[in-house]
């Protein structure tokens, strides 16, 4: 009975949130920009007669809901990302992006709406025990905004027993839900590499030249060696070198001084990020030694491993058998080597992140496409689960 009140009340409110979604989409916000986005996202925390606070970590905004029954001490928290990508969008919507160079690519945009969902719900339904926080957080892309709202003491402010979130994934069937214990996402680094040589002449005297693109080509292909012969095999780890930049296409018989390399490693465990970032370390001097000029390596740690704990998996994988049935759930789910900032949260916090499959037919487009639309199909039923979530975690022991 339950199960069918709460599917007739998103249905009901589907078009609602189909249309607060679409109006996000029309103006997407960048990372710590996103002050329009968390005014609308106020504005309807306001009409749902739910508090909150603002202003966390620049533009996030934590609502809270208490139940109205006896307070059994739990605390769980839903978090949901706002931010755009920039990125010009190139698909043919109605309601396509108008801000020049930004674009929801990702689907955060849905993800808000999601979560918006289900304050729906609870501000209706105060019949449960526990405090539920909704962190609504700014800068997922890259800039570390769930890292900044727990610098700004998300978890001391807003106490939880474990807090969880939704990713939508194209590349799973529509309303597969994919999760697994351990890691789920991977550690992100980025890399910059300054090949610093002596410039000449390429015709005339070549050889009083210190040739930095002559040592750029031996270190790349030194480079891509380190994942096949210094990292465990069974270990999953990337590192692609993505961007190089040196001299000029004019110039052309004129050796450059410099030459700077960019790229990103992926890993899933401490031990294989230190591997790489070690044997790089030993690769650049190596070969700067054996040409005779320097090469500097910038090696940054930018989001560790997103880790879900065994306990938190359990609950979510009861939950979607609970409404849909053990066939929803994607047996076998790899963990991917995007990366994602929930991950400064679960290192503070117990919880998980999990896949939400919203891939249907040809037009399906993967996530960071400039052809991207957020499958508004998927907003019922991620509210859905995320309510059942939410009340099954309040009452865990």
């Amino acid at each position: 009975m339950l199960q069918t009140i709460q599917d007739d009340f998103f249905n009901s409110r589907y078009f609602y949130l189909q249309s607060f979604r679409r109006e996000l989409h029309r103006h997407p916000e960048l990372g710590f920009e996103e002050y329009q986005t968390s005014k609308k996202v106020m504005q309807e925390l306001d009409r749902l007669g739910i508090s909150y606070v603002r202003d966390i970590a620049g533009t996030g905004v934590v609502a809270t809901i208490k139940g109205n029954l006896d307070d059994n001490n739990r605390s769980i928290g839903l978090r949901a990302d706002m931010d755009a990508l920039p990125l010009a969008e190139l698909s043919e919507v109605a309601y396509a992006s108008e801000i020049k160079g930004k674009m929801h690519a990702c689907g955060h945009d849905g993800h808000t709406v999601i979560l918006l969902g289900v304050a729906a719900w609870f501000a209706e339904h105060r019949d449960f025990s526990g405090t539920l926080h909704l962190v609504f957080q700014p800068a997922e892309e890259g800039l570390g905004g769930g890292q900044q709202m727990v610098k700004e003491g998300l978890f001391e402010r807003f106490p939880m027993d474990e807090i969880y979130a939704l990713h939508n994934w194209p590349e799973l069937p529509f309303g597969k839900v994919g999760i697994c214990s351990g890691p789920i996402m991977a550690a992100a680094d980025q890399v910059k590499i300054k090949v610093q040589g002596r410039g000449g002449h390429g015709g005339v005297n070549p050889h009083r030249s210190i040739d930095p693109v002559r040592m750029a080509g031996t270190l790349i292909q030194a480079l891509h060696s380190v994942v096949s012969r210094d990292v465990d095999p069974i270990a999953s780890a990337v590192l692609s070198l993505c961007g190089i930049q040196g001299g000029t296409l004019d110039g052309f018989a004129v050796i450059p001084d410099e030459v700077n390399i960019s790229g990103t490693v992926r890993t899933l465990d401490d031990n294989s990020r230190t591997t790489i970032e070690n044997a790089m370390a030993r690769v650049c001097e190596g070969v700067g030694h054996a040409y005779g000029g320097e090469v500097f390596l910038d090696y940054q740690r930018l989001f560790p491993v997103t880790v879900n704990s065994l306990s938190s998996v359990c609950i979510v994988e009861s939950c979607v058998e609970a409404i849909w049935g053990r066939g929803a759930l994607v047996d076998s789910v790899s963990p991917s080597l995007g990366a994602e900032d929930f991950s400064f949260m679960l290192k503070e916090c117990p919880g998980a992140y999990f896949f939400l499959g919203t891939g249907e037919g040809d037009k399906c487009h993967p996530l960071h496409s400039a052809h991207f639309d957020f499958n508004d199909r998927i907003i019922p039923y991620g509210s859905r689960l995320l309510v059942e979530i939410a009340m099954k975690a309040l009452i865990n022991k």
